[in-house]
């Protein structure tokens, strides 16, 4: 008996990352695989100092190179990967061809990192590590998830007049 899957709410678009999540393994080793990944990734976050608000301020004050050398580092690992995923046509796990879609630049990119970035100064975090953050106790910046939260919902309410 053929599999019905209801795809009625799933989306498709040419500038996201989307997966039908009805044809995903949602089994409970599945999952747990996840969970151990981000955990793990979590500690190495917060062995590393990376979610450390103090660290972050040093690094928008200019005062160490902490940080600048753990987002150098991370530019030069994707420089590579990009390079070797173009040179050899390298594919996913599951064997699909890699698509690199062209980037155009908009004004609204510079709007945005200068937004995102004051932001970045003003909290001392930003998404990747926020909830490594909280995982360590620092309740109070779930007061930060609520205002991505209501930004993430201003952009999408206020997108269609904001500049390109």
């Amino acid at each position: 008996m053929k599999k019905i899957v209801n795809t009625d709410f799933e989306v498709r678009s040419s500038h996201a990352m989307c997966v039908n999540h009805s044809e995903l393994d949602h089994s409970f080793v599945s999952l747990l695989k996840y969970a151990v990944a981000g955990i793990f990734f979590g500690i190495i976050l917060v062995k590393a100092q990376v979610i450390a608000w103090f660290r972050i301020q040093e690094m928008f004050r200019l005062q160490s190179f902490h940080m600048f050398g753990i987002i150098g580092s991370a530019i030069a690992v994707g420089a590579l990967s990009l390079f070797l995923i173009k040179k050899f046509n390298l594919k996913t796990i599951d064997g699909e061809s890699i698509q690199l879609e062209e980037k155009h630049f908009a004004k609204g990119q510079v709007y945005g990192g200068l937004l995102f970035g004051f932001g970045w100064a003003l909290t001392g975090t930003c998404p990747g590590p926020l909830f490594a953050q909280i995982g360590t106790g620092a309740s109070v910046l779930l007061v930060t998830v609520l205002s991505a939260i209501a930004g993430t919902w201003t952009f999408g309410l206020l997108k269609s007049r904001l500049p390109h």
